[in-house]
């Protein structure tokens, strides 16, 4: 029996909406916790013995804006904005000194604002290019679908699902960042590209069968064909993602503290993207068909 997809457009665009009004106010209103990696800043990591270092016994330090993070591994990772020679001196001392930390698993790293902010300046590159080089693939690929919408078009829808698919993640980092002081660091920035990938791949496997059945059904209404496409495709789709799901669960759950917001970000980019392939990006399509017939 066909399931009739595009028969709840309106409740796609409203949920849609929500989610894209919630991630922009969490911009708006929070922005980025950015990672060293982006503005700057020194990391200290080392190995605890049995009782690790508090708040409180760092702060007296004068050290202010940090974070402090602990893990399963017993592991202690304290990342600091940049700060003057003296106080990097007085850390560097607090650890060596002190009796709850390993003296040889510590480590220390440091990046200056000027490298930071050319990292966040290349990283914003990178995403407005790919997007650019997203909607150039998809409308050549299409360029012979000319009926009842125009090549362009698709490129267009599946630019706005993947600009769906990263702004939720992205928002969910902003709340993250404020509440719990998460950071937005690289692993992240990496895991929102491989988003890209991973959901123009579902978006152009659903627009491939509805040009398909375009050619097989020449006659037939469009929003029938996107329909037909939906039930020809949303199994595989839904298999890919549940596959996929279960080992980013396996990598969150497991994979230790340096790969559980890598994995977060991607689950959540899934799970987005597997929603907009199938009830966004070809609702679009439909809709822009009855603006084109009226």
């Amino acid at each position: 029996m066909a399931i009739k997809f595009l028969k709840f457009a309106k409740i796609y665009f409203i949920f849609t909406g929500i989610l894209i009004i919630l991630s922009v106010i969490a911009l708006v209103m929070y922005g980025l916790n950015w990672g060293i990696e982006f503005v700057g800043g020194s990391v200290v990591q080392a190995k605890y013995i049995s009782t690790a270092p508090t708040q409180e016994s760092i702060s007296e330090l004068g050290l202010e804006n940090f974070t402090l993070r602990l893990d399963q591994d017993n592991v202690i990772t304290l990342r600091m904005p940049d700060v003057d020679q003296e106080l990097k001196d007085k850390v560097n001392d607090f650890f060596y000194n002190s009796s709850l930390i390993d003296k040889d698993s510590i480590s220390f790293e440091s990046i200056s604002p000027i490298i930071g902010g050319e990292t966040k300046t290349k990283a914003l590159r990178a995403i407005i290019l790919s997007i650019i080089a997203i909607i150039l693939y998809v409308a050549f690929v299409f360029r012979k679908v000319s009926r009842p919408i125009r090549s362009w078009q698709y490129g267009i829808a599946t630019v706005i699902a993947l600009i769906h698919d990263v702004l939720i993640p992205i928002g969910v980092f902003a709340y993250l960042g404020h509440f719990y002081n998460i950071e937005f660091s690289i692993p992240i920035l990496t895991a929102l590209l491989t988003i890209f990938g991973y959901s123009v791949n579902d978006t152009v496997v659903v627009f491939d069968r509805i040009r398909e059945n375009l050619i097989r059904h020449k006659a037939d209404d469009f929003k029938e064909i996107v329909d037909l496409s939906l039930n020809q495709t949303w199994i595989r789709s839904l298999n890919t993602s549940v596959t996929t799901l279960l080992v980013l669960f396996a990598i969150y759950f497991f994979g230790g503290i340096s790969l559980n917001f890598f994995s977060l970000a991607l689950i959540i980019g899934v799970i987005a993207g597997t929603y907009s392939s199938m009830f966004l990006a070809s609702t679009l399509l439909v809709e822009w068909w009855y603006v084109k017939k009226s």
